[in-house]
């Protein structure tokens, strides 16, 4: 999306750019190009000035921007005393803050408003993290270009009017995070071998801690300032650290249950990331929560769709034993449309519905031959491997697709003694969906990826697949989503015999659990529609989230689906209207002013080696489901989370 260039500024230094329209004709406006600020923080409310690590933005003369600092400025300082690593950043923020107090008293000498900048370029030079680096620049870009502000207060004239303020505690990474864990405090406690307090504040948002350390595909490191100096921190790994550690000191986690006003009966459909997050949430608020499953192991596709050498069971049912000591229960083994329909727990006492049922049904090719025996759809391949199923596809498997599940697929046939086992890939290797190491560590495991291929027809023998008839694909240049599309080489046919075959296309929702007494509608692409910032459905009492609602994503994005459905449910059980929140308002924000800069100059005295996992070796684990991927060392994790470069950043906006 293309962003219109701002020319209705009044002032703006924000990247480094100064726009100063004060005292002109809104006409002659100097436009501020660096700047892209919603007009509306909340739908009835209009942004009248912004500051944060970047400087101070302002759509109105009349503000008092001294005040708008002070509020910032509380809030970085409370933020950089949580630390208490840099003395001089606390302290530097406490003398700036005194200043502005006296300032407000009118007993500020110039001296003093001279030391309020010095301070802030003390906190500057001498801090070791974000906070300290970026947190005073709204304070100096104050007294630069605001200084007759600061004097006119000091002689108590007003300098524009007070706003309503909102101020947001944020990074890079916390942004990135699907559901904002605050990553850098849980990495601080980390380096100070706190490592329970540290999985206490992950927990504070996701119950699922083991496995979201394992399986997580890591947008936040993705988005990790570290990595402009050398790599990202290893963000994943050390939640899985924490919660490994939890398990070797055999310490049971201890959670607050504090109730809303109103407590009910909540019945959530899927025992999926999404629904034991909803309800564990849910059950924090003193809620009575049945989860209601249908596969006979708990995790939706973390228990059925994610092998073990990726996950392993004990590290699931860990988090998930966590959640029923809650009070949650979970039933297994029981479909909703069959066993049970939503009319019938409504007459049980149900008072609220989460569906999450994820996409646990194969697309189909469309191609000659899909019918035969050889042919296994990848999801059901994976579900039946994991309930123990005995399955021979025979030595040579092509498994037809791009994504994480064709990955998993892959390397599970390889496991069961299909050692030539590979993939087909329509488009090139840049372009395939599935996460960057899970393909890496399919090539390690000697696994062919055949790319720019695709299945025309599967031949049979007797009933059986023999081979699969494929062309040759060229890809076009990108069209307007940027995709290049795969148009076939017209001639280049070919023949591949295989024993087996394994679609893994993509997946859908199977909506057999919504009866006439339902009235909840589908979107085209066959999901459920919710309204967006409460994940209600068309029928007031039910919610939904996760791959029910997305189509298939990742486990992070479905549990942080589960988390703002338990805040609508218990919204809703307590009779409050249900809409969006601060929290929604900020996520909004940050998609117009980026809180990760990909072409930021960051700068730290040393470049720190990133610790890498070890492996298991390729030859142990092709023949074995063990975990491939090892825990850090206390050692490991604890040099690791020093290189963190704890980037914070907070903003104040006036409406």
């Amino acid at each position: 999306m293309t962003k219109r260039i701002m020319t209705d500024l009044v002032f703006s230094s924000w990247g480094g750019q100064v726009v100063d329209n004060r005292g002109l004709d809104p006409q002659a406006f100097e436009p501020a190009p660096l700047v892209h600020l919603p007009e509306f923080f909340k739908p009835d409310e209009k942004i009248k000035a912004f500051v944060g690590w970047d400087g101070i933005i302002l759509r109105s003369a009349d503000v008092d921007v001294v005040d708008l600092v002070k509020t910032y400025l509380e809030v970085v300082h409370r933020v950089s005393s949580d630390c208490n690593k840099c003395n001089y950043c606390t302290t530097g923020y406490a003398e700036m803050l005194d200043v502005l107090k006296d300032v407000y008293h009118g007993e500020a000498s110039d001296e003093d408003l001279e030391f309020f900048e010095n301070s802030g370029k003390a906190v500057i030079e001498s801090s070791k993290c974000t906070i300290g680096k970026a947190g005073p620049t709204p304070a100096l870009h104050l007294a630069k270009y605001f200084l007759n502000d600061l004097k006119k207060k000091n002689q108590g004239e007003a300098v524009g009017s007070v706003g309503a303020y909102y101020s947001k505690v944020t990074a890079p990474c916390m942004d990135a995070c699907p559901i904002h864990l605050n990553v850098p405090k849980y990495i601080e406690l980390i380096k100070n071998a706190k490592f329970a307090d540290s999985l206490a504040v992950i927990r504070e948002c996701l119950p699922l801690p083991g496995t979201v350390g394992r399986v997580c595909y890591h947008p936040c490191e993705q988005h990790c300032r570290r990595a402009h100096v050398d790599e990202a921190i290893a963000i994943r790994a050390l939640k899985r650290f924490v919660a490994d550690q939890e398990v070797t000191s055999e310490k049971q986690p201890e959670f607050q249950v504090n109730p809303s006003t109103r407590t009910g009966k909540v019945a959530v459909i899927g025992a999926g990331p999404a629904g034991l997050t909803c309800a564990f949430h849910l059950a924090l608020k003193g809620h009575q929560v049945t989860i209601f499953e249908k596969q006979p192991l708990n995790g939706g596709m973390l228990a059925v769709g994610i092998p073990d050498y990726r996950l392993p069971q004990a590290v699931r049912e860990g988090d998930i034993k966590a959640i029923t000591d809650l009070g949650v229960e979970i039933r297994s083994g029981v479909t909703i449309g069959s066993d049970l329909t939503i009319e019938k727990l409504r007459g049980e006492g149900y008072q609220a519905f989460f569906l999450c049922i994820g996409a646990h049904e194969c697309k189909t090719l469309g191609l000659e031959g899909e019918e035969l025996s050889g042919v296994y759809p990848g999801v059901d391949f994976l579900r039946d491997v994991k309930l123990g199923k005995k399955i021979d596809l025979g030595n040579r498997v092509a498994v037809i697709g791009g994504g994480n599940v064709a990955i998993d697929a892959v390397r599970t046939a390889l496991r069961l003694g299909s050692r030539e086992a590979f993939i087909l890939y329509r488009r090139g290797l840049e372009e395939m969906p599935a996460h960057e190491e899970e393909i890496a560590d399919c090539r390690a495991e000697g696994i062919q990826v055949q790319t720019l291929v695709n299945p025309v027809r599967i031949i049979a023998e007797n009933g059986k697949v023999k081979a699969l008839e494929c062309i040759r694909m060229a890809l076009e240049a990108p069209d307007e989503s940027g995709r290049r599309k795969p148009v076939p080489v017209a001639g280049s046919e070919f023949v591949l015999e295989v024993d087996g075959v394994i679609p893994a296309l993509g997946q859908e929702s199977d909506w057999a659990c919504l009866g006439p007494e339902c009235q909840c509608t589908l979107s085209e692409w066959g999901t459920v529609k919710v309204k967006p910032y409460t994940l209600q459905t068309d029928d007031p009492d039910i919610f939904a989230g996760g791959d029910a609602v997305n189509g298939p994503k990742s486990v992070i994005e479905a549990a942080a689906q589960g988390k703002k459905a338990a805040q609508g449910i218990d919204r809703f059980l307590n009779g409050l209207p249900l809409k969006a929140d601060q929290e929604d308002f900020f996520d909004d924000l940050f998609r117009v002013i980026p809180v990760y800069d990909p072409q930021e100059e960051v700068r730290v005295p040393d470049k720190l080696e990133r610790k890498t996992l070890s492996k298991l070796s390729p030859e142990t684990r092709n023949n074995s489901f063990e975990e491939v991927e090892q825990g850090y060392s206390t050692k490991e994790a604890v040099t690791e989370a020093e290189r963190c470069l704890r980037c914070y950043r907070v903003v104040t906006l006036s409406v």
